[in-house]
């Protein structure tokens, strides 16, 4: 116990010795250092971030730090550092703003004090913050307006801008200078060492305010920081006007009649001169310069604020009936610039004066062996020519009247020349004429009319909102309101069925269809509806056409399987060992909600691939045995068939079903026990068993189904016969026959007049099929006159057309064509393209 008391003793005292040498030794280090450590760390650093190992440098040991207690001395809040009490480490505790802590001086140094206790001691460190570009240049203002004269100002004429100014310090501070593009003005920096930096801007080109009034540019300043920072100014230039535009008149010469009984007042004219300058550059007084050769300053007087001449004196048309005048507008800039005009004043006859008669003709006496032929008194014959709806009627001795005595049609013939001749008695006779061109007002004696009674529309069903249909078109023959025609969808039309506002809307300008929602041919095939037309005449006038709209079937349904083959478990069925190639297992049914060519369903079995034992019919959905079944079949085998459809694109439902392989006994056996329920079976499982599972069950189907196939047979012969010999009556009126052509379950194709066929699949309900014809629009009609404004018809579908259905229909034929070549169930051969044979084959 002696021997280890005294070992400790020594321990412990070789301890205290080292102690003592380390800080002799860091004293030393101190004194030699001047006592200070110095940092540094960028400013906006994170909270947490080490800026330097502070025990390390002051040669402390690990948790020599913590046991003597380093800490700093007065922390204050400039500091934003602490010291970890755990490693000895310099920390930011708070965020370091170089600008706030320092402003522009460059470096930006913190002087701490650090204490280290047992013994005491105090370090001084020096912690330098470092810059980031973290502060964007900034202008004095967002704003600066500045004023320039036009013209005055000559190209080279410089103005003084403020520069932006930045918070960093170094190339974060350096900053460039641009301005947006302007062919007027440019920048023009200035460095000196006396003035520093000068910025400039430079009006390059003379301005000119009636172009542009106002100029708007933005000074962008940058600085030299990477990334940089920007910071922008908006210049607004405003163009000060000078007197460089005369008033202008908008015609060099006016022309006013004025009839000579006006009272004296009487508005002749009003003129109006502009200045394209500004303030009192643009102010204008009018006055009359120089008057015709006739004293007219008696007549007429001009106001020199508003421009209007006025009567005042009287006019007498068989004294004086032209007056020409001259007016000038002078502005009240310096100097004044004037503009000029004439006016020419046309005075308008009355009938003011009574006609006179004057006699120059008569001879009297008469001798009584006058011979005949002599003129004792002029008359003088009127009529019209050529022959037209007027005629002359006299109504006292010399004057006649002009009058209709046919009804008139402005729609036939808008305006009449009529030419008034006249012929004396005398001898020989003399001729005058004169020309009247009479022109027919209109009144609405016409209705709007549709091209055709109804028209017939195809869409495809999920079209957008706001989707054109179609444009209609109704010409009107008036003219003006009486010929301008609105468009409407009209409910009261048709009687039953679903409401046309409901889903299309028509321009009430252009007459174009549009779909308010989009359409869907499992719930709607086909929508008639009434577009009237009515014009603005008074009273208006109206013309309806039916539409009939065509929903076209589009591939947006997916095969769907019958109970409980849609949902997620899996069907089952039996086969006995030893059933032969071709044995019926089961059957999967399937629905698809389309129509035609998207509902015609094919049946492949995805899993197993390869040379399984079973096998499906492509079209059938028969699941039967591909060959002998054995025992290395396994006891149980797992289908998974895909029942896809034939649209573009397509699209497939899966079923699984499970076969269980068993013996002939047990297989019998549960047929039995399966053949009281095997009717709710095929109608509730979505799969029906084969031969093998309920053979009892099947022989009475087969019967029904011999009965079946017997009644159809002879419908089908009657049909045949009723089509092929019945007259064939167009469903639609149109160029060209109108054909329906639907698709049935096999992908055969059936014929018939306005009749569309049922389509079942499997048991599902039957729905009509798709009916594919051409549309029956007539070609457009002619151009209107120049004053009717109706729009000429555009084709009837931008996405379907007469062509795209013809060759939609030209698919039947190499369908049809393998079908008839690989089909097992077709016999005969295929019938020509075309033939009524190859129409209605099933």
């Amino acid at each position: 116990k002696r021997k280890e008391r005294e070992g400790k003793e020594r321990r412990m005292g070789e301890r205290c010795c080292a102690a003592v040498v380390r800080v002799l030794v860091l004293q030393a280090a101190w004194a030699l250092s001047g006592g200070q450590v110095r940092y540094s760390v960028p400013e906006e650093a994170k909270a947490g971030t080490v800026v330097g190992r502070l025990a390390q440098d002051l040669g402390l040991e690990a948790g020599e730090a913590e046991a003597r207690r380093l800490r700093l001395v007065a922390q204050g809040r400039r500091a934003s550092v602490e010291v970890s009490g755990a490693s000895g480490a310099l920390l930011v505790s708070s965020r370091l703003d170089r600008e706030e802590l320092c402003g522009k001086s460059a470096p930006c140094a913190l002087r701490l004090e650090v204490l280290l206790e047992r013994p005491l001691r105090v370090f001084h460190v020096q912690l330098e913050v470092t810059d980031i570009n973290d502060n964007a240049p900034i202008f004095p203002a967002a704003r600066k307006n500045l004023s320039i004269t036009e013209f005055t100002t000559l190209p080279g004429s410089r103005f003084p801008l403020e520069g932006a100014s930045d918070a960093d310090i170094g190339m974060n501070a350096q900053l460039t200078y641009t301005l947006s593009p302007s062919e007027y003005f440019s920048l023009d920096l200035q460095k000196t060492e006396e003035d520093g930096e000068s910025l400039f801007l430079v009006l390059r080109k003379s301005l000119d305010r009636e172009t542009i009034a106002v100029h708007r540019l933005v000074l962008t300043a940058t600085d030299g920081g990477r990334p940089s920072l920007t910071g922008t100014m908006e210049l607004v230039i405003s163009v000060l006007d000078a007197n460089d535009n005369m008033p202008q008149f908008n015609q060099s010469v006016y022309k006013v009649q004025v009839p000579e009984n006006s009272e004296r007042g009487t508005l002749v004219i009003r003129l109006n001169a502009t200045d394209l300058d500004e303030g009192s550059n643009s102010n204008i007084s009018y006055s009359l310069q120089m008057l015709s050769q006739q004293d007219g300053r008696d007549v007429f007087r001009i106001d020199r604020t508003s421009g209007e001449i006025r009567l005042t004196g009287d006019l007498d048309f068989e004294d004086v009936n032209l007056y020409r005048l001259q007016v000038d507008a002078t502005d009240k800039g310096t100097p004044p610039l004037s503009g000029h005009c004439k006016v020419v004043v046309e005075v308008l006859d009355v009938n003011d004066n009574a006609p006179e008669v004057w006699v120059t003709s008569l001879s009297v006496p008469v001798p009584e062996d006058a011979s005949l032929g002599t003129v004792v008194n002029g008359r003088v014959r009127c009529w019209v020519w050529p022959a037209s709806p007027f005629g002359l009627e006299a109504t006292f001795l010399g004057s006649y009247s002009l009058v209709l005595r046919e009804a008139l049609d402005r729609e036939r013939v808008s305006e009449y020349e009529v030419e008034v001749r006249a012929e004396d008695g005398g001898a020989p006779a003399l001729r005058a004429s004169r020309g009247l061109r009479v022109p027919v007002s209109d009144v609405n004696d016409n209705a709007p009319l549709f091209a055709q009674a109804v028209y017939t529309v195809l869409a495809r069903e999920n079209n957008a909102a706001g989707a054109e249909l179609a444009r209609l078109w109704a010409r009107d023959p008036d003219e003006a309101a009486n010929g301008r025609v609105s468009y409407s969808v009209w409910e009261g039309g048709v009687a039953g069925g679903a409401a046309g506002s409901s889903y299309v809307s028509v321009d009430a300008e252009s007459g174009r269809l549009w779909a308010l929602q989009p359409l869907d041919y499992e719930e709607l095939q086909v929508l008639q509806f009434e577009v009237r037309a009515v014009d603005a005449g008074e009273p208006p006038l109206s013309g309806n056409a039916t539409v009939q709209l065509f929903v076209l079937d589009e591939n947006d349904n997916a095969p769907a399987l019958l109970p409980p083959a849609g949902s997620s478990g899996t069907l089952w069925a039996w086969a006995a060992w030893g059933a032969p190639a071709g044995q019926v297992v089961a059957k999967i049914r399937a629905v698809d909600a389309d129509s035609g060519y998207n509902a015609w369903l094919r049946y492949e079995l995805w899993e197993p691939r390869g040379k399984g034992p079973f096998r499906v019919g492509l079209y059938s959905g028969e699941v039967s045995t591909a060959r002998a079944l054995d025992e290395a079949d396994g006891p149980r085998q797992r289908l998974l068939i895909v029942v896809r459809d034939h649209g573009e694109p397509a699209r497939s439902a899966t079923a699984t079903l499970s076969v269980s392989l068993l013996e002939p006994n047990e297989a019998a056996l549960a047929a039995g026990s399966s053949a009281a329920s095997s009717a709710v079976s095929r109608s509730a499982a979505g799969v029906e068993l084969g031969p093998a599972a309920a053979s009892a069950a099947t022989n009475v189907w087969l019967v029904v189904a011999i009965c079946a196939v017997s009644s159809l047979f002879l419908l089908a012969v009657v049909l045949y016969g009723a089509s092929r010999w019945a007259p064939r009556a167009a469903v639609l009126s149109g160029p060209g026959p109108t054909t329906l052509v639907c698709a049935s379950e096999v992908g055969s194709w059936s014929y018939s007049q306005r009749h569309s066929r049922s389509l079942c699949v499997a048991d599902g309900a039957a729905k009509s099929d798709l009916m594919v014809f051409s549309p029956n629009f007539p070609p457009p009609p002619p151009a209107p006159a120049a004053k009717d404004t109706q729009p000429e018809p555009s084709a009837l579908l931008d996405t379907v057309s007469g062509n795209t259905l013809l060759s939609s229909l030209t698919h039947i034929q190499p369908f049809w064509t393998s079908r008839c070549a690989g089909s097992a169930g077709v016999q005969a051969p295929c019938p020509r393209a075309g033939s009524d044979e190859y129409l209605t084959r099933a």
